[in-house]
């Protein structure tokens, strides 16, 4: 069996799981035990460890034709004591967050060009296509624009939102009281061009009825503002009613920068593609070799955002920043970068009261991008997901608690690290994984969850709607679990079906909710006083294998 510690290490943790990386000294030991102690005065009592090994009958994987084997059955695990040098990790270096201000947004403004402001037909823009296109979406602004649908074009440099409203007719936009603006029309800022929406709008409102949105095929400034999908039949915010139902959105285009800052945005986005809410998406792959553009990016520092669709959602997007926003009460997710995009970061945000899923949640090859200091709590589903092969992240410093199912899940997501994030009070499980392997567990704190403080599993997805093409999985688990503390769990501290491996070093399991304390079952069961005695008497490291190689039970 591989050690699960000599597997391929994640860009973010390669260095550190290197054997040769060095040795860690007594007082480095006591820093790392030290940096992750739980601070919020919880009464630890008595040791609980519960594992759960199911056998692997009737588990399947994919094989290399496609089709699905049956692995035989692990018949029994062996516990041996594991060296602890390759188990150490260097306390992982964040990114510098001090150069993402308001400031260096402002230094990136060019005033110097003015650009040309007209109005004219939506029809043969590359940047409208996706909204003029397929599913008749034409009809849609025919209807809410009562004929031929126009939009605002800004072009050739830079256009302040105010002088913008000086150069349409007032039908289109308009100064309803000082500072206040209705927008009745689509914006679109064309590639080389800047809109700058600053402090002088206190609040620019886009008509729901008239279908008013912005598109940015350049660049987009948005600071100390308030940027509302407004309502004019009810004088108010477009709130959420329904999925399908139409409301303003934001979208940035593959080749933009996009940069808001210390604003609000409210009730934005729907259920229809790149129209979710503040959207950051490279164009189609047909469209993206036809415009040649390099993946968008940009900044959103300090703002909140209100019954969004999504929050935030970025496809195929480079070295965005997410950092120190408030995201609270949004219809499905607060943020979700999505397809390929890489090198994020997502830092210092709060995250609550997601109505229909997630708070925060990668999916679908999400890579070597950090996750880091935010708060998620009181939604529908997980605070944070990791998701569809989203590799090389590290998931650290977050507080994760009070969500409606886990705190942190990891779906068929490999090679990440989860670093001294506190989560604790789910209704499900802390933190859960499934067909992920090489998943780290450092310095962790999973404390009075409803099920499991950490549960790692197997499921055969092949019989669902899941597309294994775009998104293939292997039914393969395995942990490497350092430190941290798992206090209170309402069924155990820590359970794991059908593993590759499970290695166990310096692990705090406390206050055991059952009276018959320390229990396994199943397979490990058989073992579970020599698992006791290395772990809590001789304070050693534990690898738990399969006797038999992974390998040998899919031949």
């Amino acid at each position: 069996m591989k050690r699960h510690s000599d597997m391929a290490n994640g860009a973010l943790g390669r260095a550190p799981l290197d054997p040769t990386h060095g040795t860690c000294s007594p007082g480095e030991r006591a820093e790392v035990r030290g940096s992750a102690r739980f601070a919020h005065g919880l009464c630890l009592a008595a040791a609980l460890l519960t594992g759960s090994a199911v056998a692997l009958a009737n588990t399947r994987v994919p094989a290399a034709d496609g089709a699905t084997k049956e692995l035989r059955e692990a018949k029994t695990y062996t516990v041996t004591s594991a060296p602890i040098r390759p188990l150490y990790l260097a306390t992982p270096k964040l990114p510098d967050l001090s150069g993402y201000t308001a400031a260096a947004v402002a230094a990136k403004i060019d005033h110097r060009q003015p650009g040309q402001v007209t109005v004219r037909r939506m029809l043969q823009q590359a940047p409208l296509k996706q909204f003029i296109g397929g599913d008749n979406r034409l009809a849609e602004w025919v209807r809410r624009q009562r004929g031929m649908p126009q939009a605002i074009f800004i072009e050739g440099g830079y256009v302040n939102l105010t002088d913008l409203a000086k150069k349409v007719p007032k039908q289109y936009l308009s100064e309803t009281s000082p500072g206040v603006y209705l927008l009745r029309l689509p914006i679109l800022v064309a590639h080389g061009a800047t809109l700058h929406i600053d402090g002088h709008t206190k609040e620019l409102r886009l008509s729901q009825e008239r279908g008013a949105f912005l598109v940015n095929d350049g660049k987009l400034f948005v600071n100390d503002s308030k940027l509302t999908a407004w309502r004019e039949a009810d004088n108010g915010p477009a709130t959420f009613r329904k999925p399908k139902e139409f409301r303003p959105f934001l979208l940035s285009w593959g080749g933009t920068e996009t940069y808001i800052v210390n604003s609000t945005l409210t009730s934005f986005g729907y259920s229809e593609s790149k129209s979710y809410g503040v959207s950051i998406s490279q164009y189609t792959p047909n469209m993206t070799k036809q415009m040649g553009r390099k993946e968008p990016t940009g900044w959103i520092l300090g703002s909140t955002f209100v019954d969004m669709w999504y929050g935030f959602y970025c496809y195929e997007t480079e070295k965005f920043v997410v950092k120190g926003n408030t995201y609270r009460d949004n219809v499905v997710y607060g943020i979700d970068p999505h397809d390929r995009s890489h090198g994020l970061i997502i830092a210092d945000n709060t995250v609550h009261g997601t109505k229909k899923k997630h708070g925060i949640i990668i999916s679908r090859e999400v890579n070597d991008s950090w996750i880091i200091n935010n708060k998620s709590y009181d939604n529908k589903l997980s605070g944070i997901v990791i998701d569809r092969n989203s590799v090389n992240n590290l998931i650290a410093y977050n507080d994760v608690h009070g969500n409606e199912s886990d705190g942190i899940t990891i779906y068929e997501s490999s090679n990440n690290l989860l670093w001294g994030n506190r989560v604790i009070d789910n209704a499900r499980h802390g933190i859960r994984l499934r067909n992920s392997v090489n998943i780290r567990l450092y310095e962790n704190v999973a404390a009075g969850n409803q099920l499991i403080g950490v549960y790692g599993h197997t499921k055969d997805l092949s019989d669902t709607d899941r597309d294994i093409a775009l998104d293939p999985f292997d039914t393969k688990v395995s942990m490497i679990v350092v430190g941290g503390q798992l206090a209170g769990n309402g069924s155990s501290p820590l359970a794991i079906d059908s593993p590759l491996s499970v290695e166990l070093y310096r692990v705090d399991m406390l206050m055991p909710s059952k009276q018959s304390g320390i229990t396994f079952s199943g397979i490990l069961g058989e073992r579970q006083e020599e698992i006791l005695d290395l772990l809590v008497r001789q304070q050693k490291a534990v690898l738990i294998d399969p006797v038999e190689r992974q390998t040998e039970l899919q031949d």
